[in-house]
This record gives structure tokens, C-alpha cells and sequence, in this order.
């Protein structure tokens, strides 16, 4: 996909976000997310030995806080000029299951273009799609009695 103003302005933002704020091994990475209204939300990876959140979804908690609502296009860039990054496994499953529609901005200096998430996601698992369907009663979590052949319902309380 072409690369529109407001994507070349969301590249801008993460990378003045990485020089800003990535400054140590804690934050190596710093992502930026677009609404549909237009705001640009940031955030950086916190990294951890035992995983810590990447840019992404940082960014994407960022957005929530601040009331945003459907989400157009993010980007991660890397510190020390690493340029545009290509998110995770885990970044890409997160985006798609919250924002199927989002396109992702991926490629080399000279090529960027802006993706839909699921082009990155091909043969993807879909949470939803996967659901077993429970009953009205049980989402609301109130559960049927069962019913014992033989027994009579125990005098309410």
C-alpha cells in the first residue's frame, strides 16, 4: 500500500519518541498508533527477563487510556536509528484480534508501506472463531440447576 502523509507523520512520531525515551536496555523500542479521529497515541517496550510488553502494545494501552476508539495504523521504531521494525508474533495476533482493520507500517527506509495486519498474519488463529457458544444463562453467570432424575428442588432459603 502507498504510504500516505499521516503514515510518513506516524514514523515521524515513534522515531522522535525512540530518540526521546529509549535510552537504556529497558526501552530499546518505541511504537506510535493513530485513531480514526486522527490522535497519535505512543508508548515504548518494557523489557524484562521474563518477557515485559513490547512498544505496541504499550502504545495500544496508551490509546485505551485516553478514550481512543478504533485504531488506523501503527508503527515501531527501533533506538539508535534501527529504523522502521516489524512487530512480533504475539504484537501481530494482538493487533488483529483487537483491530482486524489496522494496517501496519513494515518495510526499509527507502519502501515502507503501510499493511493490513492480517497480510502479516496469513492462516491465522481467530479467538472468536474458536469459541464454543455458551448459553445466555452461563455469560451472565448465572448457571441452570441441573436436573437429577428422581430428586425434587431443595426449599428456597
Amino acid at each position: 500500500m502507498i504510504m500516505r502523509d499521516t503514515d510518513r507523520a506516524l514514523v515521524q512520531a515513534a522515531t522522535a519518541v525512540a530518540k526521546l525515551r529509549c535510552r537504556s536496555d529497558n526501552h530499546t523500542v518505541a511504537a506510535a498508533v493513530r485513531s480514526t479521529d486522527g490522535r497519535v497515541f505512543s508508548g515504548v517496550n518494557v523489557y524484562h527477563f521474563t518477557g515485559g510488553p513490547c512498544a505496541e502494545v504499550v502504545a495500544l494501552g496508551a490509546a485505551a487510556t485516553q478514550g481512543a476508539g478504533e485504531l488506523e495504523a501503527i508503527v515501531a521504531v527501533g533506538d539508535r536509528g534501527r529504523g522502521v521494525l516489524p512487530p512480533c508474533g504475539r504484537c501481530r495476533q494482538v493487533l488483529l484480534d483487537y483491530f482486524p482493520s489496522i494496517k501496519v507500517i513494515v518495510g526499509p527506509p527507502d519502501g515502507l508501506r503501510a499493511v493490513p495486519i492480517a497480510d502479516l498474519l496469513p492462516e491465522t488463529y481467530v479467538w472468536s472463531d474458536q469459541q464454543v457458544e455458551v448459553p445466555v444463562a452461563a455469560r451472565a453467570g448465572v448457571w441452570p440447576t441441573p436436573v437429577v432424575p428422581g430428586s425434587r428442588q431443595a426449599p428456597e432459603d
